[in-house]
């Protein structure tokens, strides 16, 4: 007889699981069975929460990309001014949850997942989508070419996410926001 109430928590352990294993190896390359097994539980429960790898690896996308959302969230409470909502932005962006060297890893196998799967396309559509509404939103009041400076702050925040699974050391993630923030203030400063 199943467990009542253990779904989520298996589910929560699964995704954990999955986001530690990819990030151990640094692509897709991971059994249901390797997931399971850092989860604690058998391969066939694992099959039964998602169906298969893929619905694994993208729930445990989705999963990302909510925290990534709350952490904005938080970032802007407070804030009153475009310019200090773009800072939550990048802030959250590279943020100790967000920038951890496993998640990096996920979001580059979701890159390269997003290739061939319409699913992962999707659904990384919608945050590029977000991103880039929630930063032209802010710019419109700081800039006349706000779609382009969008443009070129979410390309310098993926290629920082490009530069830190590639890399064997680490980036400092002040200094990382810093030259978001620099890219920035050059934008707006051509703007004058």
């Amino acid at each position: 007889m199943p467990k009542v109430g253990m779904e989520p928590i298996r589910r929560k352990a699964l995704i954990d699981a999955t986001i530690g294993e990819v990030g151990r190896v640094g692509s897709l390359d991971v059994t249901v069975g390797q997931i399971a097994k850092r989860a604690g539980m058998s391969s066939g429960l694992a099959h039964h929460y998602f169906g298969g790898k893929e619905q694994i690896f993208l729930a445990a996308m989705r999963h990302i990309l909510g925290q990534f959302g709350a952490q904005v969230r938080r970032e802007m409470a407070g804030t009153t001014t475009p310019y200090a909502r773009l800072q939550a932005i990048v802030a959250a962006s590279f943020h100790k949850d967000n920038f951890a060297p496993e998640v990096v890893a996920a979001w580059l196998t979701f890159y390269v997942q997003a290739q061939t799967s319409p699913e992962a396309r999707r659904l990384l559509r919608v945050y590029a989508r977000r991103l880039h509404s929630n930063l032209v939103f802010n710019l419109r009041p700081l800039t006349e070419r706000p779609e382009h400076v969008a443009q070129g702050m979410a390309s310098i925040i993926d290629g920082f996410y490009l530069r830190h699974a590639l890399q064997d050391s680490l980036p400092d993630r002040a200094e990382t926001k810093a030259l978001v923030m620099e890219y920035l203030e050059l934008q707006l400063q051509r703007a004058r």
